[in-house]
């Protein structure tokens, strides 16, 4: 075992440090956050810190580093109010890496890691088009977080779309079948293998597996036909 202080941890090596907290809190989703400035200007970039807030109203967070460089992500958001989460496949994660090059501010990351924006109706902000799993997002709050400088943005979800494989009868989204991958530390992606479902927790009672086929739960079932779109 290895033991660390806090003082320990800050007298690391800045590089060193920064690989081991970014790996402590383990597996993180990765996304691509796409967002556009006024003039409808395209920029994407990959993220690890969006957590899920609540479902009623259904809303997402994620954390946005320090101002110390120039942020398009952060800025765009405040212009337009919106932006995309897009979860990241096994078939572009390296494309979804390299959006963390600090690319000239007149280069659009999409034409540079080769991803396409897909823009959906009035929305001022782009989705990923090769991302199986997308959300429109408008914001509802951005909280500084004043301990070090970084900012917890909250928005509210405006739309989703879902590749319809992978959405089980009980709501349950099966994201492995979407080939997602996940994010360890600042570079380590990761696929993933389910190991169980389980049933809600009671006290005094073992939790049960939840079949493959879903809790069978919802009664009625969901139609989800008025949501079924082909295409894009």
């Amino acid at each position: 075992m290895y033991w660390f202080t806090q003082n320990d941890l800050n007298n690391l090596p800045s590089r060193y440090r920064a690989r081991l907290v970014n790996s402590l809190s383990g597996f993180k989703s990765a996304n691509l956050i796409g967002t556009a400035n006024s003039r409808h200007e395209p920029n994407v970039a990959i993220v690890s810190s969006v957590v899920h807030l609540g479902a009623s109203p259904p809303l997402l967070g994620m954390v946005m580093r320090p101002a110390t460089v120039r942020r398009d992500t952060l800025n765009n958001i405040r212009e337009t109010q919106v932006w995309t989460v897009n979860a990241v496949t096994d078939k572009i994660f390296t494309q979804a890496h390299q959006t963390a090059a600090s690319y000239p501010a007149d280069t659009s990351e999409f034409s540079a890691v080769g991803l396409t924006p897909h823009w959906t109706d009035e929305f001022a902000a782009p989705a990923v088009a090769e991302s199986p799993l997308s959300m429109g997002l408008k914001l509802v709050d951005i909280l500084p977080i004043r301990h070090n400088g970084t900012e917890f943005v909250i928005g509210e979800i405006d739309w989703l779309h879902i590749r319809g494989d992978a959405l089980l009868p009980d709501g349950y989204l099966d994201i492995e079948a979407l080939g997602l991958v996940a994010v360890s530390g600042l570079d380590g992606y990761h696929q993933t293998q389910k190991h169980a479902r389980l049933s809600y927790a009671e006290p005094d009672s073992e939790p049960a597996m939840i079949p493959e086929h879903g809790a069978g739960d919802i009664e009625p079932a969901v139609d989800l036909r008025p949501y079924t779109r082909t295409g894009n």
